[in-house]
């Protein structure tokens, strides 16, 4: 297995075009609990390229009754890249002043579970959520200020790079 780089241009350019729409290629889960994480998911297989087929713990995609919980799910997709060991993209959950555009924030409403998935699309400035910039499905939007959610917990996942 090689390490290969992930294209956060190409998860911006991806979440720029489908913000507004439903990429046909894809299952919309609005109506089945929301279209958040699998918006993500579709952002970082743009720039990752590489799927990873393991049954329960991959992360993957071939139709809406066959894809892997990662795919859908909040707290699946952020389980499987922070232990990713595997091939696909992996990362780490970082600080605030550590992420870079192609991240990913997830939000908790209630302060316990974390129940929505946002895409980092453009930065102005690390430090400022006024100036965090994100993209999403179910609630649809591009380059949204993530400071306009009203969430009660934040983090962000960091992903590192790519394994083919």
């Amino acid at each position: 297995m090689k390490e290969i780089s992930y294209n956060r241009q190409k998860v911006v350019e991806y979440a720029q075009k489908w913000a507004y729409a439903r990429n046909p290629q894809y299952y919309n889960f609005d109506s089945v609990g929301g279209d958040c994480t699998s918006f993500a998911s579709q952002c970082i297989y743009a720039g990752a390229n590489v799927m990873n087929y393991l049954k329960q713990k991959g992360w993957y995609y071939i139709n809406g009754n066959n894809k892997s919980p990662a795919w859908s799910g909040v707290e699946f997709l952020y389980n499987f890249l922070t232990t990713n060991k595997s091939e696909g993209p992996y990362g780490k959950e970082v600080n605030q002043n550590q992420i870079e555009i192609g991240d990913i924030a997830q939000l908790s409403f209630n302060g316990k579970s974390f129940g929505h998935t946002l895409v980092i699309t453009k930065i102005q400035n690390r430090i400022d959520l006024n100036e965090i910039l994100i993209s999403s499905h179910t609630y649809d939007s591009f380059n949204k200020r993530i400071s306009e959610y009203n969430f009660e917990k934040i983090r962000f996942i960091h992903i590192d790079k790519v394994r083919k």
